[in-house]
Order: structure tokens, then C-alpha cells, then sequence
């Protein structure tokens, strides 16, 4: 909003136009949906990730993946993000092959306003136990922010920490679905509405 973007077309496998954009993944897909636009080009699907590092429960909220995906959803194209359960993920082929499957099962004409978010542990295929569809959880960090450095007055800290391990939960929260070794498919939706608590405003009549 500030500054510029930079655009440079780039060669990438199996793909006939591709573009390298500096800024966040929300505005690759804003940049790329127009940049084919102008080359006639209209967009039927737009698949953000593979991630490294789920995107599940509270983590939604801020997830660069999601907000890709979103941002597709919001241009009225039906959008989905793809992420692996670690920050240094080998384990790709489960998530791809889910990937190509949402594409083949739903021809690719799911409702726009719906947002599909698939998430996988990494590990090898045969070792994940399956599919769960799921709804969004909490997701915790032990020790999630620490100090690193101090620098004059400045006191330097980075994200980090384990996340928390739950018990007594049900697989069909994606958090418990990917803790327990299932991959999670959750269908999620611009609208953060709190419907219930619409009710209560009129009640406190906030600024009236």
C-alpha cells in the first residue's frame, strides 16, 4: 500500500506463464489474476502453497497461505491453500496428491465464497492415517515468544516454541486431526461475523 511491487516473469515447470512477485501471497494472486486478465486469461482455480508449516486453528486468522487463498475467494474464484505440518517439511506427496484430488472430485466448481483448507503431518503417505474433515481449533505454542538479544535500549525477540499437545479432544477439530496423524480438510469462509453476539449489541446499544 506503501511502496511498489516488483513483477518478473520466470520459468517454472509445467507452466506456461509464471511470475515472480515480491510482495505478500495476497498480492501475488491480486497481481497474478490481473496479469492474465490482460493476456486473456481467466482463472478457474486458485491453489495457494504448499506450505511449509500447517495452517490450522487460531493460526487461520493470520496465515499468508490463507490470505492467498482468500483474496482468490474474494474475486469470486473458488480457492483452496495446501500446507505440511512442519516448518521444515520433506513430506510433500500427501498434500499434492489431496491437492489434485479436490480438483478431480469437486470439477473445480466449488462455491467461491468457500475457501478449502487442506492440511497434512509430514510424513510419508503410507504412514498418514487419512482424511479428516474438520472444523477450525485452537492452536498453542509452549514458550511461543522469546528473547534473543538486547541491543541498546532495543530488545530483540522471535517467534518459536513447541505447539500445545492436546488430549480429550475430538479428530474432527483440524488441530487434533493433524496432532493424531490424519490430514485435515476444514471449508472456511470470509465472514467473521459473531451472528450470536448481534443480539447483545442491540442490548448494549454501544453509542446510542
Amino acid at each position: 500500500m506503501r511502496g511498489t511491487i516488483e513483477v518478473e516473469p520466470v520459468d517454472f515447470p509445467c507452466a506456461e506463464k509464471a511470475f515472480a512477485v515480491s510482495g505478500t501471497p495476497a498480492d501475488c494472486v491480486v497481481i497474478g489474476v490481473r496479469l492474465l486478465a490482460d493476456c486473456g486469461i481467466d482463472v478457474d482455480l486458485v491453489f495457494a502453497g504448499i506450505n511449509h508449516g500447517s495452517n490450522v486453528g487460531t493460526d487461520t486468522l493470520y496465515s499468508g497461505t490463507l490470505g492467498a487463498a482468500t483474496e482468490g475467494s474474494i474475486q469470486g474464484i473458488p480457492s483452496a491453500a495446501v500446507s505440511v505440518d512442519s516448518h521444515h517439511a520433506t513430506h510433500f506427496e500427501y498434500a499434492c496428491d489431496l491437492a489434485v484430488d479436490t480438483v478431480l472430485k469437486t470439477g473445480g466448481k466449488w462455491d467461491s465464497d468457500i475457501v478449502i483448507n487442506i492440511n497434512t503431518p509430514n510424513l510419508p503417505k503410507e504412514e498418514i492415517k487419512g482424511v479428516k474433515y474438520t472444523v477450525v481449533g485452537e492452536r498453542e505454542y509452549l514458550n511461543d515468544i522469546r528473547a534473543v538479544d538486547k541491543i541498546g535500549n532495543k530488545t530483540l525477540y522471535k517467534y518459536g516454541g513447541e505447539p500445545v499437545f492436546y488430549t480429550g479432544k475430538p479428530d474432527t477439530i483440524d488441530v487434533i486431526a493433524i496432532q493424531s496423524g490424519y490430514a485435515s480438510i476444514t471449508p472456511l469462509q470470509c465472514d467473521l461475523t459473531a451472528h450470536k453476539a448481534t443480539g447483545m449489541l442491540e442490548e448494549w446499544r454501544i453509542g446510542k
